[in-house]
């Protein structure tokens, strides 16, 4: 556990109901578009070898961010790649962020990882300067997407 002023940093080990309903809170946030992840899918992610699911905890121990780590082993070494950070708009601006980045570096490297690897669209302004402070650098690459027609 990972501590930032008054925002302390846990990994999930159980995709309990108060995980649940913090992430009722905090996915909308993120994306209009995504549904809310039921019990049985957090559980995957928390399960799953390449997922680590992080939560932040504000002083009175209420969830108030969340950020997943995928990590996984390729020919050219293992990736890590930083997915889905949120923090709940009453919490911004508290260190929350930046503790569960931390955090997730911390783990990549355990890892093995030699690079931590993160999208962020450009209107998360505030997204954006705090992943530039901490050392991110923005990549001359092209970014695909393939989409399934629902």
């Amino acid at each position: 556990m990972a501590h930032n002023g008054n925002v302390r940093v846990e990994e999930v080990l159980v995709a309990d109901p108060e995980l649940v309903g913090a992430m009722g809170r905090l996915v909308p946030q993120l994306s209009t578009t995504s549904a809310v992840p039921e019990a049985y899918d957090l559980e995957d992610i928390v399960r799953a070898p390449a997922t680590a699911l992080f939560v932040a905890r504000d002083a009175e121990s209420r969830i108030v961010g969340s950020l997943t780590l995928a990590t996984f082993r390729v020919p050219t070494g293992v990736r890590a790649w930083i997915e889905d950070v949120v923090v709940d708009e009453a919490a911004r601006g508290s260190g929350a962020g930046e503790a569960l980045v931390r955090a997730a570096i911390e783990r990549a490297r355990e890892a093995g990882a030699r690079t931590v690897e993160l999208t962020s669209r450009p209107s998360r302004e505030a997204a954006n300067r705090l992943y530039q402070r901490m050392g991110f650098a923005e990549r001359e690459t092209n970014l695909y997407r393939f989409s399934f027609e629902s």
